[in-house]
């Protein structure tokens, strides 16, 4: 807890690692006792339905990795996978690599065999890509120009 104190004093962003195969708890300890501002995979926070509306109501993003959490067995098989829920729950999730040289799969790869899975749209596609740079550590100046730049395109 210290450190993430003293890393949000010195003015940095904030970021933890759960619930991906731990519980839903962790990521409440992510948020309440850490204070971070952005949670790495949060899977397992649809089995918690005020979780999902403290994600939902404070904008925490969740760095959503589904060909690791498939190679991890959080998921038996990647249709089986819960982004779309996230996504049709109102919650800012985004498409991530994780390790793609261990999980085999860089960001293009996860995006199109999700897209495949399940059913993405072309607009969950943007909604994810636009997620991506809403929850990036970039100026808010860099994330306009990125975000105008996605919906002129698509």
């Amino acid at each position: 807890k210290r450190v993430f104190n003293k890393a949000m004093e010195e003015g940095f962003l904030t970021v933890a690692h759960a619930g991906e195969e731990g519980p839903p708890e962790y990521i409440w300890e992510a948020l309440d006792l850490l204070k971070v501002k952005r949670i790495d995979h949060g899977v397992q926070c649809l089995r918690d339905e005020k979780l999902v509306q403290r994600l939902k109501d404070d904008q925490i993003p969740l760095t959503v990795c589904p060909l690791s959490n498939v190679k991890l067995c959080i998921f038996k098989k990647l249709k089986d996978h819960n982004l779309k829920k996230l996504l049709n729950k109102g919650l800012i999730a985004m498409v991530n690599s994780d390790d793609p040289a261990y999980f085999g799969g860089y960001l293009n790869t996860n995006l199109i065999e999700c897209q495949m899975a399940l059913n993405l749209t072309k607009e969950d596609i943007k909604r994810l890509a636009i997620n991506s740079f809403r929850s990036s550590f970039l100026s808010e100046d860099e994330k306009k120009k990125w975000i105008d730049q996605i919906n002129y395109l698509v």
